[in-house]
């Protein structure tokens, strides 16, 4: 392992390891070189890390991290999942290129949460603007939106930044290779309650993005709304899937009135997740739906 412990760092505790997996296409190389350099500066930690080039082979790497070159792009979640067993450590820590945490003691403090409460399954940050702007409303992944320094259980994540105990990744299957990219984060939080445990929005810890739109992507609505109908075939019980789809259609409806001529693109990609394969089906159990309902949201909205 690469370590970045330095020595009084762990007060007499077990270091904790951590398996670091940075996504990248290699389109941005000055933000890659910084969300390295993020990681590469934690305190109290050892690290293994390694680069995962979706569809390119990452070079001019700092020492100690090692590159994963794939053929070809395979998407957002089946990147991140190629590059696990690159890695050891009891924790894992996915980080895009695009993003970065400005704290060198991000991880000691993340993998703190873990110890203290056993069951915490899956934690993400507060994510921040790197220019110091507004950030958009879906960085806070909970339907009360409130303060985004306050910190809850959530039902959806933000990918960018993620840490979680290597054994509930292993657990839940690990990211959802099949949806390319939209909604993964969503399928990990609710794999991640029905394995008993939370998924956590952390106020107190951040991370930094660029303030780009999501709808940047030319493909969005379509994968939108396929990989939501999958979210649904792939991880609900069946009677509650199509309530799951018929709600949030209704949203898209609603927020077509700002921009009608989207609902071509997404109604095409609602289509798709019906008709084609989303792969393993893994339903959540009731006394998940009855947990995820009392702590406020319910697995049909």
């Amino acid at each position: 392992m690469t370590g970045s412990l330095r020595e009084g760092d762990a007060d007499g505790e077990p270091v904790p390891t951590v398996g670091v997996v940075v996504l990248t296409q290699g389109t941005r190389p000055e933000e890659l070189r910084r969300a390295l350099a993020s990681v590469l500066a934690q305190r109290g930690v050892r690290l293994d890390v390694v680069c995962v080039g979706n569809g390119w082979q990452p070079v001019g790497l700092p020492p100690g991290v090692k590159a994963l070159g794939l053929p070809e792009n395979v998407g957002i979640p089946a990147g991140r999942n190629a590059g696990v067993p690159k890695v050891a450590g009891e924790f894992l820590f996915f980080l895009d290129d695009d993003e970065y945490v400005d704290s060198d003691t991000f991880l000691s403090d993340a993998i703190s949460r873990f110890r203290a409460d056993e069951t915490l399954g899956v934690l993400q940050p507060r994510v921040r603007t790197i220019d110091g702007s507004p950030p958009p409303r879906r960085w806070t992944p909970r339907l009360r939106k409130g303060d985004p320094g306050r910190s809850s259980p959530v039902f959806a994540l933000i990918e960018g930044a993620i840490v979680m105990p290597r054994s509930t990744f292993e657990d839940v299957g690990g990211w959802a290779a099949p949806f390319f990219y939209a909604h993964e984060g969503i399928e990990l939080a609710w794999r991640v309650w029905d394995q008993g445990r939370r998924a956590w929005y952390a106020g107190d810890l951040t991370a930094r993005h660029p303030n780009v739109p999501a709808t940047r992507h030319s493909d969005f609505y379509w994968r939108n709304a396929r990989n939501r109908v999958w979210l649904a075939r792939r991880n609900l019980p069946a009677v509650l899937a199509p309530v799951y789809v018929a709600t949030w259609t209704g949203v898209q409806l609603l927020r077509s009135l700002r921009s009608p001529g989207t609902l071509r693109s997404w109604f095409s990609g609602w289509a798709a997740g019906w008709r084609e394969d989303p792969g393993e089906r893994r339903p959540i159990r009731w006394r998940t739906v009855w947990r995820m309902t009392l702590a406020g949201r319910p697995p049909i909205i």
